[in-house]
């Protein structure tokens, strides 16, 4: 996702790498599952000392980034992530630290952003609601001004570590505008119901705002830019699960083919079979297409460009419907035992399958294009 090509850019890369496959392996994310963990505090603690956190936050604020772009390099990690299906707040943090950090006014969340960038405290994104799609702007959640600020009313679900948060950045509607509020999850009127999630390690929660009173502090960001904060989160997460999953491809993809070549029948490696061969050839085909409609979403939504949202929802499309159909083909093709519990396999087809529905599924985001598409045909015949 990001070009290694400096000596700081391969050290970060190596580093990461060499954290998640001693701190991360596929082994870890079974143990916390039997233990009922979403991850380890500690463990997330020493991910934020690597910099993971302060990828998106201007130096000025604590932060920094190695490259010189934030999300590229964001997107690095979260690639190598893939590849242990890693457990960890990484997106809801980031999201958070996203919108804290640009909005107009930064600095008077600053013992927030310091909490989020050193790993003490983790935050969650609270936008998805019960029984609706992906409509980050449209929220039904209200906020009702008092005279000590705000009042809260209503329920997020899909809140990713919800449980493990002790702040949310809850989107809702105030009279005719959109505002985001930071809500501490211990607030009076807050109630957070676990969720069950398909992911082993991945943890949900349907949260509850029940009068919840927050102060004028509590707003982050105007209520002329709140929208375009929104658009800009929405972005990061999706190319974000996006640089993850491509990373759970190439892994599966890799070690599915070795597997071909390593298991005989008829005294043939199985990858020699004509049918075997074009089946991974249009596997190798699709995670191409789903690494190069990645990268474009992620450099367009790191430069800001004007069509950061269309190459996000491209992007979010077409990942989100080709990952469980290549997964699922190398399931197939490794026969009975691919799927059993014992192996890997379903670990990676669990976490594609999630995130296929998380911020907008291919179905919601093709219809964006769509209307993108018939957008810029209409303006094209007027012109």
């Amino acid at each position: 996702m990001t070009a290694v090509d400096s000596p700081e850019k391969i050290l970060f890369a190596s580093t990461t790498q060499a954290f998640l496959q001693k701190e991360a392996p596929l082994r870890r994310v079974r143990e916390l599952h039997a233990a009922g963990e979403s991850f380890d505090p500690a463990w997330w603690r020493r991910a934020a000392e690597l910099g993971w956190t302060a990828l998106l936050v201007p130096e000025e604020l604590g932060g920094g980034s190695v490259s010189g772009s934030g999300l590229q390099d964001l997107a690095m990690v979260a690639e190598q992530l893939g590849k242990t299906v890693a457990p960890g707040p990484l997106y809801p943090v980031s999201v958070v630290l996203a919108a804290l950090a640009e909005c107009a006014d930064p600095r008077s969340h600053t013992d927030t952003i310091e909490s989020l960038i050193s790993g003490e405290t983790v935050a969650s994104w609270a936008v998805s609601e019960p029984g609706r799609g992906w409509a980050p702007l449209d929220p039904a959640v209200t906020a009702t001004r008092t005279d000590a600020g705000f009042r809260l009313d209503g329920t997020k679900d899909r809140v990713e570590a919800g449980a493990q948060s002790a702040v949310l950045l809850v989107v809702a509607r105030c009279g005719d505008e959109v505002r985001q509020f930071l809500v501490p999850t211990d607030a009076p009127g807050v109630r957070i119901e676990p969720q069950q999630s398909v992911d082993l390690v991945k943890q949900y929660a349907r949260v509850h705002f029940d009068g919840v009173v927050v102060d004028p502090s509590a707003v982050v960001g105007g209520a002329t830019e709140t929208a375009a904060l929104i658009d800009r989160q929405s972005q990061i997460a999706q190319v974000l699960q996006c640089a993850e999953v491509v990373g759970i491809l190439q892994t599966v993809f890799d070690f599915t083919a070795q597997w071909a070549l390593d298991r005989h029948t008829f005294g043939r490696p199985l990858a020699s079979y004509q049918v075997l061969k074009h089946g991974f050839a249009d596997m190798k085909l699709w995670l191409e297409a789903c690494r190069a409609t990645t990268n474009a979403a992620v450099a367009d939504v790191a430069d800001r460009s004007s069509s950061a949202g269309l190459s996000a929802s491209i992007a979010k499309s077409y990942v989100g419907e080709m990952s469980v159909r290549v997964v699922q083909a190398c399931v197939q093709m490794h026969g009975g035992i691919g799927v059993t519990w014992e192996h890997d396999l379903h670990l990676y087809l669990r976490r594609v399958t999630l995130y296929r529905a998380m911020f907008g599924t291919p179905e919601e985001h093709n219809l964006r294009v769509y209307e993108a598409e018939k957008a810029a045909r209409s303006m094209a015949n007027a012109g």
